[in-house]
């Protein structure tokens, strides 16, 4: 391919992948972008002004690269843009498809401030490494020589197995534990396929195990093994759980049928999309198909939700959120990629009660946007006399995550949690109060991105790392 050109941003026009139909998509659970042909990869990394400094390359929390491998797309040379893509980032192909880059690298894209509409990186990202994994560039994990070191993890998501990946290139032995019989956390049971199919989550995991790492699935932490036995084993911890516990709505009736958590939905689509048996989906009872679902919340969580629903075959889906459209936190592109699947927002809108011993209609609050409160976002206040009954036969509550408390659960003192029962850890080491065990991703930050539990995973590696050769230092004198 003929060398191309940067700085083509003002004649040639952003171009997304194409788009499958919305009656087309509505009916299964494939990704609904299509792959970039070579030539127009090229054409669109060429958009790139490639600034000198990068606004894209420092909003992203991996710090990733951009114009570089951006620059090598759109001259032709894949396979080097690709090593430069994999350098900072463990799992890029799964980034390039789930990463919110409207409000990371893309929204802060210079062209993009400029007016001239920002360079499609996620999309060149994905088409990287998807041409990787097709040409067979993306390698086994090759170990320089084994280390007698053992790390336990405890978490099989994004965190950990970025983690495990590193420590295991780096010869030390690996054991990941999970309470799930598939390792990928909520990459592989919490975010539908339409999004991330399971297939290239499964590739991953592969090499992992392939690579030499060793998993425990169906493996639950504080009951099929104690969280000390695990110290025991090995020389270092990493809690990776994630955060699992719903946040719950008080209202009257939010204890009636119909009304579900959205973990739950979104685990039992994900499970009968393997083709494992799910009798609570079977029985309807996690199953939207011929029901007027109502959707509560306003992240990626819920657009999850509402947008499965659809391909469930719902008679209807409506989501309520207590803010407008310009203040909720889920990504604008996954709104509108619902809107034209036929979902309904329904905007400063929020739940007073639900109807029936089985749900039948959600009492609705109409609400309107006051004063801004400390963290500059405007408070939602009820307009009185605005109430009406939204009909419903299934309620989804899709209104963030909270951390388990681990310390209770898995019967451990010492471990130190903050106000909010996240891990606390040292946000550049990753270490606990416990000496040798760290924490990563949403059980130490909150509730957050995959990018970011890579990114944590990352640290807590090398911060492992660091500790073996300062033991092995000390072994030495």
């Amino acid at each position: 391919m003929a060398k191309q050109p940067m700085l083509r941003f003002v004649d040639i026009a952003r171009d997304m992948p194409e788009k499958r139909p919305p009656d087309l998509r509505r009916t299964d659970f494939g990704e609904i972008y299509g792959e970039f042909a070579r030539e127009k990869a090229g054409e669109q990394a060429g958009r790139c002004s490639q600034c000198g400094v990068p606004y894209c390359q420092s909003h992203c929390p991996l710090h990733n690269n951009i114009p570089d491998w951006l620059r090598l797309t759109a001259e032709g040379r894949l396979r080097e843009a690709y090593e430069i893509a994999q350098a900072t980032n463990t799992f890029p192909e799964i980034c390039g498809r789930i990463c919110p880059q409207d409000r990371l690298c893309e929204g802060n894209c210079v062209i993009e401030q400029s007016g001239h509409g920002t360079v499609t990186i996620g999309a060149v990202e994905k088409y990287i490494t998807d041409t990787a994994w097709d040409e067979g560039w993306v390698a086994p994990i090759t170990i320089a020589g084994e280390r007698p070191e053992s790390v336990g993890i405890i978490g099989a998501g994004p965190g950990g197995l970025a983690c495990a990946d590193m420590l295991r290139r780096a010869g030390v032995q690996v054991t990941v534990y999970d309470r799930h019989d598939r390792a990928g956390g909520l990459m592989t049971y919490g975010i539908p396929g339409f999004k991330l199919e399971k297939d290239v989550v499964m590739r991953r995991n592969r090499q992992l195990e392939e690579g030499g790492v060793t998993f425990r699935l169906n493996c639950d932490v504080g009951r099929d093994i104690s969280f000390d036995e695990i110290r025991a084993r090995h020389d270092a911890v990493l809690i990776a759980t994630g955060v699992y516990k719903s946040r719950d709505l008080q209202a009257p009736g939010v204890g009636a049928g119909g009304i579900v958590r959205a973990i739950d939905f979104l685990t039992a689509s994900n499970r009968k999309s393997f083709g494992d048996e799910v009798p609570e989906f079977d029985s309807g009872e996690l199953n939207a198909a011929g029901k007027r679902v109502v959707v509560i919340g306003g992240g990626d969580t819920a657009m999850d939700c509402v947008r499965t629903s659809v391909r469930q075959g719902a008679l209807s889906v409506k989501c309520l959120y207590r803010r407008d459209r310009a203040n909720m936190p889920g990504s604008q592109r996954e709104v509108a990629n619902a809107e034209e699947e036929g979902v309904e927002f329904v905007w400063l809108s929020s739940p007073k009660g639900f109807a029936g011993d089985t749900v039948e209609g959600v009492m609705v609050q109409k609400m309107r946007l006051g004063q801004p409160d400390a963290t500059g976002r405007q408070v939602p206040e009820i307009i009185e006399g605005a109430d009406y009954v939204e009909e419903a036969d299934l309620v989804i509550k899709a209104l963030g995550f909270e951390p388990e408390p681990l310390p209770r659960l898995w019967n451990v003192e010492g471990l130190e949690v903050t106000r909010w029962g996240t891990v606390l850890a040292d946000f550049r080491t990753h270490e606990t109060s416990l000496p040798g065990v760290y924490a990563c991703g949403d059980i130490q930050r909150g509730a957050s991105l995959v990018v970011w539990a890579i990114r944590d995973g990352r640290e807590a590696a090398e911060a492992i790392l660091a500790r073996f050769a300062g033991q092995a230092a000390i072994a030495a004198e």
